[in-house]
């Protein structure tokens, strides 16, 4: 079975505006990083992901996913802090129990804390993909718009399938 590693962040809940949209309520630079990281620190992560639109059913289409048993699937998402990854641990075990879940301190590339080799990487960000890639691993673009891109793109988790 072939391993599906699944970005959380601009994948499964568009939490990326989200924050950004408290961030700009709050006159916080955004794209200060000793700013952001201050902001991320002390965020109500459980509010914040309940608060913040899933991205076209990709919960139910995780489920899917799992159910057809092509994939080992697992969620590896990078983490800014420590109370941000026990917010997506709690939310995702929350509506899908089974759902491995891998997070990578901010600090440290995914293909350093899984080995990328012939597995999939579900990603809305390309520079992860471009990693991936070079460490042997098959990137997939997510982009809920459909732009075309050097990396296989698709809309829908639903589209793995």
């Amino acid at each position: 079975m072939k391993k599906l590693y699944i970005d959380f962040d601009g994948v499964i809940l568009d939490s990326i505006k989200t924050t950004y949209e408290i961030m700009d309520k709050q006159g916080i630079d955004k794209y200060n990083p000793v700013e952001a990281r201050a902001f991320y620190e002390v965020l109500d992560w459980d509010k914040t992901l309940d608060i913040t639109p899933e991205i076209n059913n990709s919960l139910e289409n995780i489920k899917k996913i799992i159910k057809s048993e092509q994939y080992e699937v697992n969620v590896l998402t990078h983490i800014v802090c420590y109370r941000e990854g026990v917010s997506k641990i709690r939310f995702l075990k929350k509506h899908i129990p089974e759902l491995s879940i891998i997070l990578v301190p901010k600090e440290f590339s995914k293909t350093e804390v899984v080995n990328p080799k012939d597995a999939i990487l579900i990603d809305d960000y390309t520079e992860n993909l471009k990693e991936w890639k070079e460490h042997g691993g098959i990137g997939i673009k997510f982009d809920d718009h459909a732009r075309v891109h050097e990396f296989p793109v698709i809309t829908s988790l639903e589209e793995i399938l």
